[in-house]
């Protein structure tokens, strides 16, 4: 079985996104501002989601509206799926926050310069930029190459 990446549209998609954020953030302190604000960001909004959802929809436990409005009759079972979404929010929420606990030891290291200087350095090798004049010439040269598997005509 070969070790080749996956070459769906997703998984490119994410390759990019993975090799960006190294290339943006090469450094330790960086990884971990970065970390901390998709975590947070994360949070809140899944958070303020689960506050409107419960606004509109009650909490867990409420029982299905009466049909007083045309506009927001629910079945059961539609009432049903939204107290389950609403539930795996809370579920998701509460992990995130066991997540930040254990993130917040992250916050705790600190490394010389030389060892920042070693991260920017990998960063390079593991996330080379795809705008380099080599890696631009490498890349026209494989997409000429008729004998690759992914090679398209």
């Amino acid at each position: 079985m070969s070790e080749e990446p996956c070459q769906c549209p997703d998984c490119q998609r994410f390759y990019r996104e993975h090799d960006r954020l190294i290339r943006e953030n090469p450094s330790l302190r960086q990884q971990q501002e970065l970390n901390w604000a998709a975590l947070q960001s994360f949070r809140t909004l899944a958070g303020r989601v689960l506050e409107e959802l419960q606004k509109q929809y009650g909490d867990s436990e409420a029982t299905v509206p009466a049909p007083t409005e045309p506009a927001k009759v629910e079945t059961e079972d539609e009432h049903d799926a939204m107290q389950q979404a609403m539930a795996d929010l809370e579920n998701i929420n509460a992990h995130l926050f066991s997540i930040e606990a254990l993130m917040e030891r992250i916050f705790d290291v600190r490394v010389p310069e030389e060892v920042e200087q070693k991260f920017r350095e990998v960063a390079g090798e593991l996330a080379p930029d795809p705008l380099n004049a080599d890696r631009l010439r490498l890349n026209r040269l494989l997409h000429q190459t008729p004998d690759l598997p992914d090679h398209r005509p």
